[in-house]
């Protein structure tokens, strides 16, 4: 049986990235005095401002710029992982990726994820300065026996994500960490947590919400066990939230709820 103790820094990131570097590094302080082995931040903690502009294009920087040798300082210190959401400097001129960036104990990157579905919802729209990631990526890596997959903020609206992630023939996921930029408003709250459940109890996963907090953000970060019961769970407010996930767990509630053993459909990627 693996076991993770996982942290979710649930904060609003600005937009000055070194100020971003030394809020990750303090919550790393803490996480690791509480035992925490894995430390998770929002979707755009890098930099962020209300709007997606050339500002963000102008911050983004390579996944061996200075703020991913900064994250790699802070683990190599701190003696935990990391899962940080990063603005990526993309190929094109005038854009640039939405990434989680994963950083091993030793400092050491592992596998990046770059957000699938962009968010061209509610008003806004990501694509107009994103570059979407692979489809056919699988962002998944293991920590203290623990599979752990990736995915970012709007992809939760698209269960076939979650799936893939969790299947055994597939990603294998015992737990999915989804930071995310939640945008606040009417019944957005109640989608968060809603979908975050789903997840778990469709799939019988560990599910790790990390929310950004207000002004923009709902904040509502939460761990879900397999059966979609929230172990921990934080309001709206800047903080650190600590909960262990464990394969046992993962283990008793599939013996009683097989469901993702007798699911009849596959999920492949849409052309």
């Amino acid at each position: 049986m693996g076991s993770l103790t996982i942290a979710a820094a649930q904060f609003a990131p600005v937009d000055d990235p070194a100020a971003n570097l030394d809020t990750i590094r303090t919550f790393a302080e803490q996480a690791a005095e509480r035992g925490v082995q894995l430390l998770v931040t929002p979707e755009y903690s890098s930099y962020f401002t209300a709007d997606i502009d050339d500002r963000f294009v102008a911050a983004a920087q390579p996944l061996d710029g200075p703020f991913v040798a900064g994250l790699q300082q802070i683990a190599r210190d701190t003696g935990i992982a990391l899962v940080v959401g990063v603005a990526e400097t993309a190929d094109a001129p005038g854009r640039f990726r939405n990434t989680l960036v994963t950083v091993r104990p030793d400092g050491t990157l592992d596998v990046p994820y770059r957000k699938v579905h962009l968010y061209d919802a509610f008003g806004s729209r990501e694509s107009d300065r994103i570059d979407a990631g692979d489809p056919d990526q699988l962002a998944v890596f293991e920590l203290a026996g623990v599979r752990v997959g990736l995915e970012t903020c709007y992809d939760l609206r698209f269960p076939e994500v979650t799936r893939r992630l969790a299947a055994p023939e597939l990603g294998a996921a015992d737990v999915v960490v989804l930071p995310a930029e939640w945008v606040r408003g009417p019944g957005k709250e109640h989608h968060w947590r809603t979908l975050l459940t789903a997840r778990a109890i469709e799939n019988t996963v560990w599910v790790v919400g990390v929310g950004q907090t207000p002004p923009i953000g709902v904040g509502g970060s939460v761990v879900l066990d397999p059966s979609g019961v929230a172990v921990a769970a934080a309001g709206a407010t800047p903080g650190l939230l600590v909960a262990t996930v464990d394969t046992g767990t993962t283990d008793s509630i599939r013996s009683v709820n097989p469901s993702l053993s007798l699911r009849r459909y596959a999920v492949v990627p849409r052309a």
